[in-house]
């Protein structure tokens, strides 16, 4: 039967975390949407999607797209754009030298993107000074890494993880950043009875599933692990022949462990003693364990010594390389892991090599390079120091937001502020540091660009075009080559994604006769159709292999044959010693503040916000505090908090809750001036930096709270968004797309009719004042609802939120009417808050289901559909059925009584 759609489907990859999941997409006809589901033949999500990868094709319009290059923010044309970057760049080469420019780029990038980029830089312009927003994600990793192995190498495979009878979960909330995956974990566990371990100071949606949950104290990772290093080289657990035969420094890691008795490890850690002997107990007798950690371990100025720790762990039982053992990272970016294949990190060189003077000769030598560099160049704090000092005259910034997502972001907006040239390469225009730009340049976004991305199991996967680039936007491989060319460098006459492909396929295998671990050296000489039709696969490929896509005689799991690439060929244990974070509490600041990302959202949401969907889980930012210190400073749950140190301010949700420890704040990473007042929470983050890795200590600084004083809140939906002008004068606001307007949380100092009739304008509108403080305005075109807001003297607005987003530019019923002035809906008419973003299912749908009778996770499933998707709601939809059948027994037991 013929396909009835007039566009085929394009097999592609989600833009999203280090999954790496498949994804099938078909365009609208006007190429601002696209049909997205999940790829069953794609071997890391089987067909499955999150719900971020779910609403893909709701983030694919032209609204806020930068789609003509800016100068000065006045429109130019590309060769104007390109001439004035060449210029510049030449100009400060010329002058101040190779180190005075400097690009930074993403982990969003395509692999073909960053090869050019890093040639560029650092073959021909002769600096090492291009980092990359991956530094913020897995830098300490890489440093781990090439300590232990010789090599920055993954050694399993996502196999593992459904392989193994024990899974340690170490600062990752699997649960919500990486749901795919997380899902195979579980019904694994169903499977075969693997127990879940979840090392985390918060209490997560994933800790809620685990077997045990350990509520480490923030900073004391590596106290845990050195002691449970310690106990294995002293257990049963010991492979002696493993650690006599592949392995060298095991007594000196060992003596430089301050060891402790168990109850001072408990005090220290905040773990209680049975726990701990629980958790060692396990990890002594369990052989099948793989420990997986993310940013909780990366993001930390003891992250590398987190990570080799891990590793020690693996390296004295012999659990590497073998089904369902092994230290897993977990990358947080699409293309992490693509990027460190071709020297994304200023402390790189392409194909897993480094600066020493051999690796720069090879590569030289391989790019007919003019002046390539010789040493390390700037990582990204180091690097925007260096331009606020007037250090680098010229900065390329590529496919990432640093005014957002930097510690110290404030700085990095003033350092940009002085910059003499800055170039800003990104989708939208909206962006916070697109507002710095001398030149803007619009480029392509998910859906337009094609080339190729790795996840966090060494998995190769193509990303495909399906749409055709709005306006004037261009790839980013295209704007480098073209300045390059400009600049009079050969070599980047690159005509496709698939020659640049081909030679960093053919770099990989240059010289490398099994030395390196990344080789896909038989790509070297891949056809154009081969490539276009390229499956998934996992390196190495080396020449030796067929270019099917496949491995043929060789493990995609490394160090199975106990082989590494230090110069011994043995894996290091690394020595350890505990170090405190560097920002600790004080009177002053008591507060650690943790950061992260929460479930529907992404980065500095430049995408998620275009998703009435993925807004209606969590609309506002918030800060999580404990009960005990809520009351202790005055907070109300629900109420508004200022976060403040030296480097900023941030004003927030106070969200009261004992997921987080007492002295302890957590808060998300992705609001930006875009959609808030103050809620930039890495203003506060300190630029603390591992001194191995270069990485930001985002989860551990220090903060003080208070109570934000305001005369009134409001709550708002309209079919218009508000101009900067209208929420200017408010002491907070927040701003979130609904599926036909926006939502609105503000709050003010003042007369509140005064600043509610700012909100809602028109003069005819109907207004009811409730008394006791609670006012409400409405208005409308005929019958349709173009605009309402509730506010509330003092105390947070109790309104049905998602009710009233759903109504907000339709047509309104007079009996309606009645019930919005009044913020609650008639009975049966609202689903409650969204707790499943991808079947689009509410609290009151799942309570009314479980009155209905559902009595777990899959029964409520069943039902009403959530939970049946990505997976990653079926934590609160457990809380909704405790809290139910709580209630329910309660009212039993009066009853009885």
């Amino acid at each position: 039967m013929l396909d009835e759609h007039p566009f085929p489907e394009t097999a592609t990859t989600c833009p999203y975390c280090g999954v790496g999941c498949g994804v099938l997409a078909r365009p609208s006809a006007d190429g601002q949407r696209a049909e997205v589901r999940g790829d069953a033949g794609h071997p890391s999500n089987y067909g499955r999607l999150c719900s971020k990868g779910s609403a893909l094709g709701e983030t694919l319009t032209h609204e806020e797209r930068l789609l003509h290059p800016q100068i000065d923010g006045k429109r130019a044309s590309w060769d104007g754009a390109l001439d004035l970057i060449a210029d510049r760049f030449r100009d400060a080469i010329d002058t101040q030298g190779p180190d005075s420019v400097a690009m930074y780029v993403s982990g969003q990038f395509l692999t073909e993107d960053y090869y050019v980029a890093n040639k560029l830089m650092k073959g021909f312009v002769g600096t090492a000074n291009i980092d990359t927003n991956s530094r913020l994600c897995m830098a300490s990793t890489v440093v781990g890494h090439k300590r232990a192995f010789g090599t920055d190498t993954v050694p399993g495979c996502y196999d593992d993880l459904e392989e193994a009878d024990l899974i340690v979960l170490v600062g990752s909330n699997l649960a919500w950043c990486h749901p795919v995956l997380y899902q195979r974990i579980l019904a694994a566990r169903e499977k075969r009875g693997t127990r879940l371990v979840v090392i985390d100071p918060r209490r997560t949606s994933t800790a809620e599933d685990a077997d045990l949950h350990l509520p480490i104290r923030p900073g004391f990772d590596v106290r845990l692990f050195n002691a449970l290093f310690h106990a294995l080289a002293t257990s049963q657990a010991r492979d002696d022949r493993f650690v006599a035969l592949h392995t060298s420094g095991l007594e000196a890691a060992l003596e430089a462990i301050d060891t402790v008795s168990p109850s001072d490890l408990a005090a220290m850690t905040g773990i209680s003693d049975k726990d701990l002997a629980t958790f060692f107990g396990w990890f002594i007798a369990i052989d099948r364990t793989v420990t997986v950690f993310s940013q909780g371990v990366n993001q930390s100025s003891a992250g590398s010594d987190k990570v080799n720790a891990i590793i020690n762990c693996h390296l004295v039982t012999g659990r590497i390389g073998k089904p369902g053992m092994g230290p897993f990272s977990i990358t947080g970016q699409p293309n992490a892991m693509g990027g460190r294949e071709v020297g994304g990190l200023a402390n790189q060189l392409a194909s897993h090599m480094d600066f020493e003077p051999d690796n720069v000769s090879r590569i030289g030598r391989f790019w007919n390079a003019p002046n390539m560099a010789t040493r390390p160049g700037l990582k990204a704090v180091d690097l925007f120091n260096a331009v606020a000092d007037g250090k680098i005259k010229a900065l390329w910034i590529m496919a990432t937001n640093p005014v957002v997502s930097l510690p110290n972001a404030d700085k990095v907006r003033r350092a940009l502020d002085v910059c003499p040239f800055v170039v800003v390469s990104d989708v939208v225009s909206s962006a916070d540091t697109v507002a710095y730009a001398h030149v803007a340049l619009p480029a392509t976004g998910w859906g337009e660009k094609t080339g190729t991305v790795t996840n966090s199991e060494r998995r190769i996967s193509r990303q495909r075009s399906f749409l055709k680039p709005p306006g004037e936007c261009r790839h980013d491989w295209q704007a480098i080559c073209a300045v390059a060319q400009r600049l009079g460098y050969s070599g980047f006459d690159f005509a496709s994604p698939a020659d640049i492909y081909r030679e960093y396929a053919a770099l990989s295998g240059f010289e490398n006769n099994d030395q390196r671990d990344f080789d896909i050296g038989t790509h070297g000489n891949i056809s154009d159709r081969d490539y276009d039709a390229l499956s998934p696969f996992q390196w190495p490929l080396p020449a030796a292999t067929s270019p099917a896509g496949k491995l043929e005689g060789r493990s995609h799991r490394f160090f199975a044959d106990g082989k590494f690439y230090t110069p011994d060929r043995k894996a290091h244990f690394i020595a350890t010693p505990f170090r405190p974070a560097q920002s600790q509490p004080s009177d002053n600041l008591p507060f650690i503040l943790n950061t992260g990302r929460i479930r529907d959202h992404w980065h500095t949401m430049t995408r998620t916000g275009k998703s009435a969907r993925l807004s209606a889980h969590i609309a506002e930012p918030f800060l999580e505090v404990h009960p005990d210190d809520a009351k202790a400073i005055g907070v109300e749950p629900a109420c508004l908090v200022e976060a403040r140190n030296a480097y900023g301010i941030a004003r927030l949700r106070a969200l009261v809750t004992d997921r987080v420890s007492k002295g302890t704040v957590f808060a998300p990473m992705h609001w930006t001036n875009r959609f808030s007042a103050k809620a930039c929470i890495d203003a506060l983050v300190a630029p603390n930096t591992d001194p191995a890795s270069g990485q930001p200590e985002s989860k551990h600084s220090t903060v003080a709270l208070r109570p934000l004083k305001i005369d009134w809140q409001a709550f708002a939906v309209l079919t218009e968004e508000p101009d900067a002008e209208t929420l200017k004068p408010f002491a907070y606001w927040a701003l979130a797309r609904t599926d036909k307007g926006w939502r609105l949380e503000v709050a003010g100092i003042g007369d509140m009719i005064t600043a509610l009739r700012t909100i809602v304008r028109e003069p005819d509108a109907l207004a009811l004042s409730t008394g006791a403080g609670r006012e409400a305005i409405a208005s409308f075109a005929g019958k349709t609802l173009t605009g309402f807001v509730i506010g509330t003297e003092g105390a947070p607005v109790e309104a049905d939120r998602s009710w009233l987003a759903g109504l907000i530019g339709t047509d309104l019923q007079s009996d309606v009417r009645i019930g919005l002035l009044a913020g609650r809906p008639p009975i049966g008419a609202s689903c409650g808050r969204i707790v499943c973003s991808c079947m689009g299912v509410g609290s009151q749908t799942i309570l009314d289901a479980i009155e209905d009778g559902a009595a777990s996770v899959s029964a409520v499933g069943a039902a009403t559909g959530a939970g049946t998707n990505c997976g990653s709601c079926k934590s609160e939809i457990a809380s909704l059925l405790k809290v139910s059948l709580e209630t329910v027994n309660i009212s039993e037991h009066v009853a009885a009584e």
